[in-house]
This record gives C-alpha cells, structure tokens and sequence, in this order.
C-alpha cells in the first residue's frame, strides 16, 4: 500500500459507498460491500483451526498465522475493506452432476474452467481502486484475491455479502456460492455495511455428501481430507485411503456447492474470460492422460490448472483412471506412463493398474 495522506476533498462517506456500489456494477461486479477491521472474533476460530493441522502443508497459513485476522497489520493503514463479488459459472459449460456420473470424463471444478480468476479479479480490482483514487485523492490501498492471508469470507460476511456455510464458503440467498471474492484494502474511513444473518438451519447436506467427510463439524473444514487441497495444494502423493473416493475429479471438487439448497439460486456469468476453454467442462480421461508437457504448457496457459503442476495433473488423473470401470483403452494409458520420471507420478500409475486389473478380474 501507498501511504496517503488525509483527503483533499471532504468525504460523505454514504454517497461515496453508493458511488463505490455503481462503479463495481460498471466493472461487472455483481455486489460490492464495506467491512471494518476488526476481525477479533475470527481469531480463536482460525487459531484452534492451525493448532489442528487443519491446514495441511500450506505452510503459508501457519506462517502468517493471526494476521491473517488483522488487516492493519498485514497493510499498515488500514481502516476499511472494500469486497467485491463475481460470479464465474458459464452457462454453456456440461452439467456438472453428469459429468461426474460418468467414470471416464473428467470433473474440473467449475471456476477454473476459463481464465485465471486471480488475474480477471484483480484487473477489475485495480480499476475499481483507481476510479476511488480518482474521486479521493491521495489515497493509499492494497488489492487482493484469494492471493495473500486475507480472511475474505469473514470480511465478506461482515461486509454483508452474505454469510459463512457450513462448509466454510459464503453463502448468499441470491447467488449460492459460486462467485469470486475480492477485496481492497485501504486507508480511506467508510461506513461499513451491515451483516446478514444466517439462513443454513439444520441443513447438513455439504457436510453430508462430503466424499472425503473433510468437513468434520459445521463450519470446519479439514484440508488434509479435501478434494480440493488433495488434487491442487497438495504436493506429494494423495493418501491411498483416500484415493477411492475421489472418484473423477481431476481439479478440486463442487460437490459441498453442487447439493447446497441455495445453489438453485446461483447465477451465470456474462465474463467471456470464465467461458470454458479446450472441452476441460468433460473431457475424457486417457485424452487428458495423454497430454505431453507441452500440450499441458499450452492449453493450461492462463488458467488456474497450472496451479497443480503437470505432476499433479498426471497425478490426479492416475487416480481417476484407477476408479474408472475397467478398460484396455486406459490400462495401455497407464502402462504408458509406467516409468514416468516423477516418483508421484509412478506411484499413482502402480495402484490405478493394480485398480484397473482387479476391476477386469472380478467383471
């Protein structure tokens, strides 16, 4: 953050907010909202969830630790956080349950089928910052998505975006949850907008249909059992007990949103960037399989994939083929793949052949 000194201008900060509001919508933004500081609450939470290893090998959570509930410290100046929200589902992309009832294709998750969100978002973020620049001047902020040890979903309750599932995403009862969250933070006084309150009730279904039961009580989440950190975080190999129960899914994992109530509300998105891009809405296992790294290098450029590695990708896809119906077609794929380089890699092949074999000798 660039350290501004007070205003030039006098500041109503209400018409100001309203602004802010209209020039969101102007970028694409679907809402926009104004959260304090004071995170104080959320610290236990995050503190007892570190002190559990809930955070895997994302050393980068234990290593910013409380700050990540202290906006001022992690940018000095702080008083107030401005969250933006995008919606990312692509209305032409295959419906999701389909795709995962079917053993051969490919489940992506459904935000990283098109560009990179961190790169859409903050592109947008920059220009909202810089329209507020242009109205108050100086003014010193710092942008962020999803990139560095922001707590987005508690300043985005507390902005009144929504409010924290029981799955740990944000939930709003006009759009579910399948949006970006972004933020901006700044040194400029604002009036913060008012939280909403929770509309969850008894539901479980997201801790429910878990396929790993990685959310092991309402509003926790165990990383080391998610999908989503097994297949993208995760850097080794993926724990064999869990294997199984991945299924198809290559690329993180929908299904806590994909059976949430308010889901049935979620929008499409009208950014061109979030189109799908090379079939990855269902593509086939063993085509996937068979991409060299230069083929990966270039279909994955500019998208949130590169996130897992072509290892990783490898990796995964090892798996799924391990869980898929026994086939000629994807045992020559793994024997293929046999002596690959990467350790991971060779370990994975190994048991989805060993998977493979067994499921043609009971058939």
């Amino acid at each position: 953050m660039r350290h501004s000194q007070t205003s030039l201008r006098p500041i109503d900060g209400h018409a100001l907010v309203a602004r802010i509001r209209q020039w969101g919508k102007e970028l694409g933004f679907q809402a926009i909202g104004i959260a304090g500081i004071d995170l104080k609450e959320a610290e236990p939470r995050l503190r007892a969830w570190l002190e559990k290893g809930y955070h895997g090998d994302m050393e980068y959570m234990a290593r910013h630790g409380i700050r990540r509930a202290r906006p001022a410290e992690l940018v000095p100046g702080t008083v107030s956080v401005i969250c933006a929200r995008l919606d990312y589902q692509d209305a032409r992309a295959r419906d999701s349950r389909t795709v995962l009832a079917d053993p051969d294709r490919a489940f992506v998750s459904r935000y990283a089928l098109g560009r990179d969100y961190h790169k859409v978002m903050r592109h947008r973020l920059q220009a909202l910052a810089q329209r507020v620049e242009a109205e108050v001047a100086p003014l010193a902020y710092r942008v962020f998505t999803d990139s560095a040890p922001v707590m987005e979903v508690e300043l985005a309750r507390q902005a009144g975006l929504g409010w924290r599932g029981k799955h740990t995403l944000l939930l709003s009862r006009d759009a579910g949850s399948t949006y970006f969250l972004g933020e901006i933070l700044t040194d400029l006084p604002l009036p913060p907008d008012e939280p909403v309150g929770e509309h969850c009730g008894s539901c479980t279904r997201c801790i429910d249909i878990c396929p790993t039961r990685a959310i092991v009580a309402p509003y926790v989440l165990d990383a080391r059992r998610c999908i989503s950190y097994l297949t993208i975080e995760h850097r080794g190999p993926i724990p064999e007990p869990l294997r199984a129960a991945i299924g198809n899914r290559v690329f993180g994992c929908d299904d806590c949103q994909l059976f949430c109530p308010w889901n049935k509300f979620a929008r499409t998105t009208a950014v061109g960037d979030f189109a799908v891009r090379h079939g990855l809405d269902g593509s086939g296992l063993v085509e996937l399989f068979e991409w060299s790294r230069e083929e990966w290098e270039a279909r994955t450029a500019g998208s949130a994939l590169r996130r897992a590695g072509y290892e990783g990708w490898l990796r995964n896809l090892a798996v799924a083929l391990g869980n898929a119906p026994a086939d000629e077609r994807i045992v020559a794929a793994l024997t293929a793949r046999a002596d690959d380089a990467s350790a991971v890699v060779r370990e994975h092949v190994q048991w989805a052949l060993v998977r493979q074999r067994a499921s043609r000798a009971s058939g």
